[in-house]
């Protein structure tokens, strides 16, 4: 029978199977460029929605804003295309800041793509859902299932692996390129075949009166919010293990038609809003609309075409988020492998994904949608910072990354090579630098004041982790040999309930370990019995005295104890530092039975005293007390070790 676990994340796959898991460029478009491609539908809104306030001016001034973007693109584009080649196993920020301007540098990437990546998936999937709104209205009050629904589809899509979800998105992906391509190219036409001035299918709504004259504040603001456009270009060098061999070569294709398909739409999206008059819109309003569908219906209607092409960008602003579910759990990985994390994060799935990564994402996205509503307006002053911050380190980095090459012996073609690589990642550090600084002070009051605080608290909660582990490390390494003198056998003490199988296993077992066994009964739980104690007592004496003198064992002795405020773990831990005080040379263990519940109704039907002992012996007992658990199965079948079946591959 197939559980439901199995049936929406498959089979288990072993560890050989790894290399088959692997990524080409075709899979890696959708799985690392989603976030890129879908960021060409919201950025250039963003800036739009900045511009508002000139009324019909504002469709004049976006190219002052969409050209620096673009230049800004091409010098990233060259700077990651480097990367890509100095790092091909994982050129991802964190790595290359760590590596070349040390460890603080690599912890401030990281900070600052953890929460880059949670804003990405909460900001796209509510893009996407922004999308679907714009063409049916009457969903605009379920904004906020919506898009938890889709949140949890990515979730179990990458939980089944990043090969299984690239293959998977490739179909969206493919579409709305093609869609949008041919609406760019209809509208382009069009415009040029009318002197710049097409006339639209539906025309868009009437732009609002200018409240505000231009300044060079408010298209700084606006290059601040059109800049979350580039989020996700840095997530193929982040993303490079996942690549198959050659690396380098399906890393720079996956890079190039990312950004090359990028430009195209933004650059089409800016010039078409222009010549047919489509502005921003208010998305918490019933009668909003995206400025791609605006766009879309300008330049074909609302027909069959109309509605694939929507539904095709809403699939690729939804699941934009797949692109952080690819390279968070990978940074997760490194940063955990180097202590900065819990150690789970860098342990693979069954899928040999991450799965802790994974779903920590998604729990951290959902947070931030139910917070804002899903509203894509209320998140976008929170984003671009700490992918700008990543750009920034990441080129810095690559920067002292060439100057160290520079100071090896090399011959002169080389040493030209070497320079010119430094050039453009200098220029790419120089200007994503600037980029940083304006959307820092344009956005600043409008809510990036959060993602401020916020990255400095996760460093420091990254170097707390690392502090833990190192505290850990100290306390138990040990590289003194192993002692072996004064070893005694322990006083083993087997907590009972009532005489039975379980405690006839338990007390045979702990004959093996120690000849000093004692049965413990904790009396009173449920009110004194004197009568049953007396029973047992008798009991212990016929069952387990009498048959231990006779084999020539030390009969066990029966102690019962008094628990008369139901803390069944206190009068244990006294009788074991009475044992401790009266035999320093012997440690104590405790031996607890316990019943295996195998089954839901089972867990139903106990009172879990022996998991509830166990835990509180962990807890308060001590480094001299040490607890066993012995497990008892209520088949006999179950008790033998099973035989893991080999999964057809």
């Amino acid at each position: 029978m197939i559980s439901l676990r199995k049936l929406l994340l498959g089979r288990r796959l072993a560890n050989r199977e790894s290399g088959e898991r692997k990524m080409g460029a075709f899979e890696g478009i959708p799985a690392m460029g989603l976030d890129g491609l879908g960021s060409s539908a919201y950025g250039p809104e963003a800036a739009l929605t900045v511009l508002a306030v000139l009324g019909a001016a504002s469709l004049s001034y976006i190219s002052w804003v969409m050209v620096p973007i673009l230049v800004l693109l091409a010098i990233l584009f060259a700077s990651y295309w480097q990367t890509i080649r100095a790092y091909p196993s994982n050129g991802g920020a964190y790595t290359v800041a760590r590596e070349n301007l040390g460890t603080n540098a690599g912890l401030l990437a990281a900070a600052a793509l953890m929460i880059d990546y949670v804003l990405n998936v909460a900001v796209g999937i509510s893009a996407g859902v922004g999308a679907l709104v714009s063409a049916v209205p009457a969903l605009h009050e379920h904004i906020l299932p919506i898009c938890l629904g889709i949140l949890a589809f990515v979730t179990v899509m990458n939980l089944r692996g990043t090969l299984d979800a690239g293959r998977v998105f490739a179909v969206p992906t493919y579409l709305f390129v093609a869609s949008f391509g041919a609406i760019l190219a209809i509208g382009l036409f069009r415009a040029v075949m009318s002197g710049g001035h097409p006339q639209p299918v539906i025309p868009p709504p009437p732009l609002p009166q200018a409240s505000q004259a231009v300044g060079l504040w408010l298209l700084l603001r606006a290059f601040a919010s059109g800049c979350t456009a580039m989020t996700g270009v840095e997530a193929v060098s982040n993303g490079m293990s996942a690549f198959k061999e050659p690396t380098v070569r399906h890393g720079h294709r996956t890079l190039t038609g990312i950004v090359v398909i990028l430009a195209t739409l933004l650059a089409g999206i800016a010039y078409l809003a222009h010549v047919y008059g489509i502005g921003a819109m208010d998305q918490t309003q019933p009668t909003y609309r995206s400025v791609l569908s605006q766009l879309a219906s300008a330049v074909v209607g609302q027909g069959i075409f109309y509605y694939v092409a929507i539904a095709s960008l809403l699939a690729v602003l939804a699941l934009s988020a797949n692109t952080s579910f690819v390279d968070f759990p990978r940074l997760c990985r490194m940063v955990a492998a180097d202590g900065f994390l819990p150690k789970p994060f860098a342990v693979a799935g069954q899928r040999l994904v991450f799965s802790i990564g994974i779903a920590y994402l998604a729990v951290a996205a959902g947070l931030l949608l139910v917070v804002f509503g899903g509203i894509t307006e209320h998140l976008i002053p929170l984003f671009a910072i700490g992918a700008f911050l990543t750009f920034t380190l990441s080129q810095g980095g690559m920067v002292v990354h060439w100057l160290r090459q520079l100071r090896e012996p090399m011959d002169a073609a080389h040493r030209r090579q070497t320079r010119l690589h430094l050039l453009v990642n200098a220029l790419g550090a120089v200007t994503t630098g600037v980029a940083l600084v304006v959307i820092i002070l344009a956005k600043f009051t409008e809510g990036a004041w959060i993602t401020v605080l916020v990255i400095p608290a996760v460093i420091a909660l990254l170097r707390a982790i690392r502090g833990y582990y190192l505290r850990l490390e100290l306390t138990v390494h040990d590289p003194t040999p192993l002692s072996l003198e004064g070893l005694s056998s322990p006083i083993v003490l087997v907590a009972i309930d009532e005489w039975n199988h379980l405690a006839d296993r338990a007390i045979t077992f702990a004959l093996t370990l120690s000849p000093h066994v004692i049965g413990i009964h904790l009396a009173e739980l449920a009110g004194p019995d004197e009568t049953y104690n007396g029973k047992l007592q008798q009991r212990w004496e016929r069952n387990v005295a009498v048959p231990a003198r006779a084999g020539g064992f030390t009969p066990p002795e029966l102690v019962i104890l008094e628990a008369q405020y139901r803390a069944i773990h206190e009068p244990v831990l006294q009788l074991a530092r009475d044992l401790e005080l009266r035999h320093p040379e012997k440690t104590v263990a405790v031996l607890v039975p316990e019943l295996v519940k195998q089954r839901w109704y089972q867990r139903l039907l106990h009172t879990h005293r022996a998991r509830r002992l166990r835990q509180a012996l962990l807890k308060h007992g001590g480094t001299r007390l040490t607890v066993i658990s012995f497990p008892w199965y209520l088949h006999a079948e179950d008790r033998q070790l099973p035989v893991v079946p080999q999964e057809a591959t």
